[in-house]
């Protein structure tokens, strides 16, 4: 994942020198410094970009797109730091867990189907699986150099400094760069996910100073909590309120401060180390069950597989690069045909009527369920949603949604699936 800019002139050689570039013969980023005093010596707030404290030095950072070539010693360094970065087990290489991996890939090209959440035994490769996706997240358009990963064509996931400054006409630069996978750890304290405010800069200059957080971090990318069901409570009620209006909002002092965070949420867990909040649990799009491996024959490749991992990374991601590039293709494919997918009107009536005679509450699993399906019709190639791919998503969708009796677990989707057969003949 992209790297943090660094707190010195060297190491912000070191990060331009190992920036990805979307062409590698075009386009790299050029950062000019623009000191206000001699002393060296500033708050880092903005992911590393220096802003003034009282009597301090202001270190501003410019980002500008110039044409040029990538010489051997920035081609070099790239290299570098992309191999020292912690080996990803690679997505092509997880056998079975169809279910989990055909959620986790319909929630990449349509973000807005609301995450996934995985339950399943310990030791399934949930967390495993998750990760792995990294590999496979394409590029997205940003402004460069801000925190929040604004998006230059849409203005519901800017941030209110990249509004005004579009207000005043001025050029932003973009740039492309992976969507961003952040981590959620259960630990995590309520300021580290939503960020803090500079309380001492805002009395004193009357300026909001605002360190951001991982909701910021994650906005326009991925959030992923494992054990999600062993989250702190008053962390549950800041991924609802997020999750619910797609910004998040620090308040502390009389200062407010909001920021976009649309995120893809995704969660794992083992259903025996407790139960997910019903209000968290309907914030995801959709549901996986994942089981462990009965057949014999499969527990011994994924034995094998994972020893020949463990014991070379590198080659074994190698062995499987052209399914990986392959399956990448693909996805960028879906994303670029997902707007030209159609479903009748006769389909979307059928699904709702699934909904309703399962007295699903609300209209989440209407919409989610009509977006999964058009997904995997942009993934197989198809511009039209067929019965097939209903069938293949709606248990997903709808089987966290059922009403159930507080001692029995998440429906298994049997119950989703009579129903379906009997609404669609």
């Amino acid at each position: 994942m992209a790297s943090l800019l660094g707190t010195s002139s060297s190491a912000a050689t070191a990060i331009l020198a190992s920036t990805p570039f979307s062409s590698r013969s075009t386009k790299s980023a050029v950062f000019s410094f623009f000191p206000s005093s001699a002393q060296s010596q500033g708050r880092k707030l903005y992911g590393g970009i220096r802003l003034p404290v009282k009597g301090r030095f202001q270190l501003r950072v410019a980002i500008s797109n110039v044409a040029t070539e990538i010489n051997p010693a920035q081609e070099k360094a790239q290299k570098l730091a992309e191999d020292s970065q912690r080996p990803v087990y690679p997505f092509p290489a997880i056998v079975g867990q169809d279910e989990m991996k055909l959620c986790l890939l319909l929630n990449v090209i349509d973000p807005k189907i609301g995450g996934v959440m995985i339950m399943g035994d310990r030791g399934t490769g949930k967390s495993t699986t998750v990760r792995s996706l990294v590999d496979l997240l394409p590029e997205i358009k940003v402004i460069s150099g801000d925190p929040f990963n604004s998006d230059p064509d849409d203005q519901e996931v800017m941030s209110a400094e990249v509004r005004d400054k579009l207000r005043k006409g001025e050029q932003l630069p973009v740039s492309l760069t992976k969507i961003n996978m952040v981590d959620l750890p259960l630990g995590a304290t309520e300021d580290r996910v939503c960020g803090t405010i500079d309380i001492e800069k805002a009395l004193t200059e009357g300026v909001k100073a605002f360190e951001p957080g991982l909701l910021a971090k994650a906005n326009r990318g991925i959030l992923y909590v494992d054990e999600v069901n062993l989250l702190d409570d008053h962390l549950v009620d800041v991924l609802l309120d997020s999750a619910a209006s797609g910004w998040n909002t620090v308040e502390r002092e009389g200062i407010s401060i909001s920021h976009p965070a649309r995120f893809i949420l995704i969660g794992s867990g083992n259903p025996e180390e407790g139960e997910l909040r019903p209000q968290l649990l309907d914030r995801f799009g959709m549901h996986a069950q994942v089981g462990t491996v009965r057949d014999a024959e499969l527990r011994v490749k994924i034995v094998e597989e994972r020893a020949r991992f463990d014991r070379n990374p590198k080659e074994f991601r190698e062995s499987y690069k052209a399914e990986q590039e392959k399956l990448q293709n693909q996805i960028s494919s879906a994303r670029s045909g997902l707007s030209s997918v159609t479903i009748d009107h006769d389909l979307r009536v059928k699904i709702s009527k699934v909904c309703a005679e399962l007295n699903v509450d609300g209209l989440r699993g209407d919409i989610v369920t009509n977006r999964a399906a058009r997904a995997v019709a942009a993934l197989k190639g198809r511009d039209k949603v067929t019965t097939e791919d209903i069938a293949t998503v709606i248990p997903n969708c709808l089987r966290h949604r059922l009403r159930k009796d507080p001692l029995e677990s998440i429906d298994s989707g049997l119950l989703v699936v009579e129903k379906f057969y009997e609404v669609f003949g």
